[in-house]
């Protein structure tokens, strides 16, 4: 059903993956805005767990094409 393109280098790769979780980051937020209690709590979680793997990705574009 769905396929990533043949051929399409690792970096363009890791800049769609930060991207795509750095969108997921703010719609979790954003959602756990109108939440309450430990529902709120679970949302939060869940946003921080996208932030840190974003971090993750970022570090891996960092190290594919270094910008010293």
């Amino acid at each position: 059903m769905f396929v990533i393109a043949p051929g399409i280098g690792t970096e363009a790769l890791l800049a769609h993956a930060c991207e795509s979780l750095a969108s997921a980051s703010v719609m979790a937020s954003d959602f756990a805005a109108f939440l309450e209690g430990s529902q709120r709590n679970t949302m939060l979680g869940i946003q921080q767990v996208i932030m840190l793997a974003d971090l993750a990705v970022n570090r891996a574009l960092d190290n594919v094409d270094p910008q010293d």
